[in-house]
């Protein structure tokens, strides 16, 4: 489904968009760019609860969790 939005472009980023994208490939463009930053923040948030997590519980070895997945498949 498409959806039309208003956005606020700073002028040199509206400048090279013009110059750089050919009409009618822009909103193209827009998407990807905006896919790509979208994912990256939510790869970010991701990191960050992972790091919180990571501070209020103990630590595992190595050994300790390829023993853990092997008992979990049965071998």
């Amino acid at each position: 489904m498409l959806t039309k939005v208003n956005v606020v472009l700073d002028d040199d980023v509206k400048a090279d968009l013009d110059r750089l994208v050919v009409s009618g490939k822009r909103s193209r463009v827009i998407n990807n760019a905006l896919r790509r930053e979208i994912h990256l923040i939510s790869r970010r948030a991701a990191s960050a609860r992972l790091d919180e997590i990571r501070t209020t519980t103990k630590r595992v070895s190595t050994d300790d969790i390829v023993k853990l997945i092997r008992r979990d498949r049965g071998r």
